[in-house]
C-alpha cells in the first residue's frame, strides 16, 4: 500500500525553482527530480515553455518549487530544518546550502543562496535541550546563542560543565 503524502510544501521563487530544486536535490539523499512543468501558451505567469513548477522529493519529502515572479521573497517566517547525526553531517549540509551565496546567520541559521531559510540542527542539541537538569540545557542555549554554525563538541562541553 502506498502512503499519498497530502502536504506539500511549495517554495515560491522568481525564477530559479529548476535551479534550486536541482541544488536541494544534489545534496540530500534520498532526493530526485520527478517532473517539470512548464508554461504554456494558454498558462498566464509565464514565457511559454520556461520551466512554472518542478516537483521533486527531497530526503523523502515532496515539495514543489514554483515560478511565481518576484511577487514575494522568502523571509525567515518559514525555514527548512535539517536534522544532523553528527559534526561531519552539519558542515557537509552547512557548506553546501552556503555555497555560491549564501550566507550565514545565527544559532545554526543560514539562508541559502535564493534566499531559502535554513535550520542545520544536530540531534545531539535536542536531546541536550530536552534534559531534565534544565542548568544543562540552559548553558546548552546560552552556548547556542553564541554561535553561527552549530559546534557540537562545544554544546557537549558547556553541556558537561560543571555548575
Amino acid at each position: 500500500m502506498t502512503t499519498i503524502q497530502t502536504i506539500t510544501p511549495c517554495l515560491w521563487f522568481d525564477r530559479q525553482a529548476e535551479e534550486a530544486a536541482r541544488l536541494y536535490a544534489s545534496i540530500f539523499l534520498n532526493s530526485k527530480i520527478n517532473r517539470i512543468f512548464h508554461y504554456s501558451a494558454d498558462t498566464p505567469g509565464g514565457k511559454e515553455g520556461g520551466v512554472m513548477l518542478v516537483d521533486f522529493t527531497l530526503a523523502g519529502q515532496n515539495f514543489q518549487a514554483l515560478n511565481g515572479g518576484p511577487h514575494d521573497a522568502f523571509n525567515d517566517a518559514i525555514s527548512l530544518s535539517v536534522r544532523c547525526a553528527d559534526q561531519a553531517e552539519v558542515d557537509r549540509y552547512w557548506d553546501a546550502l552556503t555555497a555560491d551565496g549564501g550566507r550565514p546567520v545565527q544559532c545554526g541559521w543560514l539562508k541559502d543562496k535564493f534566499g531559502v531559510s535554513w535550520q542545520v540542527v544536530p540531534t545531539a542539541l535536542i536531546a541536550m535541550l530536552q534534559d531534565e537538569d534544565r542548568q544543562k540545557a540552559k548553558r546548552v542555549m546560552q552556548a547556542v546563542m553564541q554561535m553561527v554554525k552549530l559546534d557540537i563538541g562545544k554544546l557537549q562541553q558547556a553541556y558537561d560543565q560543571a555548575a
